[in-house]
């Protein structure tokens, strides 16, 4: 599959999925004889987890540290592993967060919202 269709199907830009071959974070990815990137089935999924761990907030860092245990083997598992509950117990921490934001809002938005009936109540009495 060609970069452009990659980027299509991923949604990430071309020059991302470049950059992250460059860093190490997509390993070297192969080639048509004239030179154009030729993502295979576990390229393409690679880039799916990297999207979806970096929409969650994982940093590049993390991500190449993850990658590079799993090219050294089933003996880094443990660390994978730990490196992964790791992100999971942020992530965690990061949306009980985002919900205490969301009732706040929807707290501030319910007080507008009665503040207007009851300037619309006292009108039309």
């Amino acid at each position: 599959m060609k970069i452009s269709e990659v980027s299509e199907q991923s949604g990430l830009s071309v020059d991302t999925l470049r950059y992250y071959e460059k860093i190490g974070l997509l390993p070297p990815v192969n080639r048509t004889e004239s030179g154009i990137r030729d993502f295979d089935e576990l390229d393409v999924r690679r880039v799916g987890f990297i999207k979806c761990m970096r929409a969650a907030g994982l940093p590049i860092e993390v991500l190449i540290e993850y990658y590079a245990l799993v090219q050294q083997g089933d003996d880094t598992i443990d660390a994978r592993k730990a490196i992964l509950v790791e992100q999971r117990s942020q992530l965690l921490a990061r949306m009980a967060e985002m919900q205490e934001t969301l009732d706040l809002l929807n707290h501030k938005i319910d007080v507008y919202e009665n503040m207007v009936l009851t300037k619309e109540q006292e009108l039309s009495d």
